[in-house]
């Protein structure tokens, strides 16, 4: 789909430092994502839902916004864009372990499920979609104090824009309308991000909408924009141009990122029973981190000693964040009602 979104390239102003800094948190995300399949087939963990091939998608975003600033609503997913706002491997391990010092919940709720005061990572619930009509109302809120003089429009140290991910089956759910047709009357500060990697678990897309996603945004009078979501530099460049829109009260944009998820939907699924072997190692070659390291050797950028670096400081990192969260203490039985159940002398 054609856009005036697309014809800036925002990406041409990245440094080299922040470039690289993009590549790695990729295969940081990937590493620790392989891991988190090794911990669960070996009966360590018990659920997991990846991110690996939607890294590129994921990062591009996140470097896009004012990281920690910005209010992001992302889904279970979002594994690299979480680390690239800011997340650690052991806030990830601490998620999977069900950790008593885990950041999002104290170890209470499924892992992924991302919650980050200090750096605006809103907590999000089981069921899909229902981020986008929060995120939407947050978004109402930082128009409202603009609007008033409580935040000021060109003050990089408050919130601007209120961005919400999800995948393209959340689309199918009532709430994902209503917060688009929010956002739209509106005029909002708001950036909804769908990651279409084509399989809603095992339900095709084609099967799902009779038009890309990008397309509906007319219907809500939003801007939409449809991306290589494997294109790191060009996934940027519309995600930027989104947040200079929202930033300049120009309103909200709707981004299809167009990618592939190279596992199962999670640890409990066999993508076997729904798409060939044949469809996933075509789509391989596609895959978002070979795709951006080759772009960043060809440009002199990246070399076989910073890659060998990389892979052996993510090893590092990895092995710490699963060693300390494997010695972190489970959340004491006696806790588990707590934030659920007022005390008895606050009810009565």
């Amino acid at each position: 789909m054609d856009s005036p979104l697309t014809e800036t390239r925002y990406s041409a102003q990245l440094t080299p430092e922040t470039l690289l800094e993009m590549f790695w948190v990729m295969l940081l995300s990937r590493r620790l994502d392989e891991r988190a399949w090794a911990l669960h087939r070996q009966g360590k963990i018990a659920f997991h839902i990846s991110a690996i091939g939607h890294e590129g998608l994921q990062v591009a975003s996140a470097f896009a916004l004012n990281r920690g600033v910005d209010y992001v609503y992302p889904y279970y997913r979002d594994l690299a864009f979480c680390l690239a706002i800011g997340m650690t491997p052991k806030d990830f391990m601490l998620g999977i372990y069900g950790k008593e010092d885990e950041p999002s919940s104290g170890g209470r709720q499924m892992p992924s499920h991302w919650s980050s005061k200090k750096l605006n990572i809103v907590s999000q619930s089981s069921p899909v979609a229902v981020q986008v009509p929060q995120a939407a109302g947050t978004a109402f809120a930082i128009q409202y104090q603009v609007k008033r003089g409580l935040i000021d429009a060109n003050d990089a140290t408050k919130p601007r824009l209120a961005f919400c991910s999800l995948g393209e089956g959340s689309t199918s759910q009532g709430e994902w309308h209503e917060g688009l047709n929010w956002a739209g009357v509106h005029g909002l500060p708001f950036i909804c991000l769908v990651e279409n990697n084509r399989y809603a678990i095992s339900v095709p897309f084609e099967q799902q909408s009779a038009v890309p996603i990008a397309e509906r945004a007319r219907a809500y009078g939003i801007e939409g924009v449809q991306v290589d979501g494997n294109d790191v530099l060009a996934t940027y460049d519309v995600m930027r141009a989104a947040v200079e829109r929202a930033y300049n009260g120009a309103g909200a944009t709707l981004v299809e990122g167009l990618t592939y998820r190279l596992v199962p939907h999670s640890s409990d699924d066999d993508d076997r029973s729904y798409r060939t072997r044949e469809e996933v190692e075509e789509w391989k070659k596609k895959d978002p981190i070979l795709r951006f390291q080759q772009h960043l050797m060809a440009e002199d950028l990246l070399d076989d000693a910073t890659l060998a670096d990389y892979e052996a400081r993510a090893r590092e990192m990895v092995d710490k964040a699963q060693r300390e969260a494997e010695a972190a203490p489970y959340p004491p039985v006696e806790t588990g009602f707590t934030g659920v159940f007022a005390p008895a002398e606050e009810v009565l």
